[in-house]
């Protein structure tokens, strides 16, 4: 009994060894599974024009919000729209529908116009249908090019990264705009 009882912290010492070494192991595992898959990633570039409508009957963007001051302000600082714009293929409004971007931006600029954007591009065609990529960041809307961040995405796209390039392809003084989208997507 004496000699069953010296044994067990060795037993113990044993037992404890083998469930680390395997926890290693298993942890080397996961961080060669984790490199393999930076080493595959996908670098995709998406080409869609942004129907952006404030005005008419059957606006895709509305003003939800404002502050006491946008009326009087030339930037409207301080108002926020909703919107669910159309992606197409072409700039013509008719073109194959690829998509809807969904979201929200707000003029965030007192001196120029300057929109914060929370956008979900979600993609409803092809290969890319069912997924989505979120763009966040500062959209100076009247530089004729401006560059924002893409943030995440879902599906194809999940854990995505990258830049959008918009130019403005039109746009008249009621607000309403098509804008050009080149995305690069890394996932």
């Amino acid at each position: 009994m004496a000699n069953n009882t010296a044994l067990l912290p060795l037993m113990i010492m044993v037992v404890i060894s083998l469930v680390m070494a395997l926890a290693e192991a298993k942890w080397a595992e996961s961080v060669e599974a984790r490199k393999e898959a930076t080493a595959t990633e996908t670098v995709t570039n998406l080409q869609f024009y942004f129907h952006d409508t404030v005005s008419g009957k059957n606006p895709s963007a509305i003003r939800v919000a404002q502050a006491p001051a946008t009326e009087k302000s030339p930037t409207l600082f301080g108002a926020l729209l909703m919107a669910d714009d159309p992606l197409t293929e072409t700039p013509d409004p008719n073109s194959k529908l690829v998509g809807r971007a969904q979201g929200l931006y707000g003029s965030s600029g007192k001196q120029e116009l300057g929109l914060i954007m929370a956008m979900s591009f979600a993609f409803t065609d092809g290969t890319y249908n069912g997924s989505t990529i979120s763009i966040f960041g500062k959209n100076p809307a009247m530089h004729p090019v401006r560059e924002l961040p893409v943030v995440g995405g879902t599906g194809v796209f999940r854990l995505a990264r990258g830049y959008a390039i918009a130019k403005t392809h039109w746009f008249d003084g009621s607000g309403d705009a098509i804008v050009g989208y080149n995305v690069t997507v890394i996932y």
